[in-house]
């Protein structure tokens, strides 16, 4: 059975829960200020709601006809559930409903699940930033979709 989610764009008052589930899962994670910052006009930030639960979150950076993401994140009891690939389903309709064609991101060349994730989705490799990550240091895969 799917987890029932409902999936919606972040508003400042879900800042707290976003910069929580960053703590637990990044070495570095985005603060509070960080996720402000981003909440402006050329950005679309995605949450997903299981009940009253945040479950994930997830952001891209527009610029004309193309679009960077910067976080996916899946709170760890909402992990393998389907979670990431569905708010990344749905940020890539509202890029193709934006215009935008193509879209980039990083991944730590260790995360296998994200990077199978991501090629389902229709992501290809397009390079290889030499220790990009740090805390560990390690190497990330520049990914590109594009329609």
């Amino acid at each position: 059975m799917e987890l029932k989610l409902h999936i919606r764009r972040m508003e400042p008052q879900d800042i707290p829960a976003a910069a929580q589930i960053e703590k637990q899962l990044f070495s570095q994670p985005w603060n509070a200020q960080a996720f402000q910052g981003s909440l402006r006009e050329n950005t679309q930030f995605l949450t997903a709601w299981h009940g009253t639960e945040l479950a994930g979150y997830c952001g891209m950076y527009c610029y004309p006809g193309e679009g960077e993401i910067t976080n996916v994140a899946v709170a760890p009891m909402y992990q393998n559930q389907g979670v990431g690939r569905r708010m990344l389903e749905h940020l890539l309709e509202q890029a193709r409903q934006s215009g935008i064609r193509r879209i980039f991101l990083e991944v730590r060349i260790s995360n296998e699940n994200a990077i199978r994730l991501y090629r389902k989705l229709g992501f290809g490799n397009c390079g290889i930033r030499k220790g990009l990550y740090q805390f560990p240091r390690e190497d990330g895969m520049v990914m590109v979709w594009e329609q």
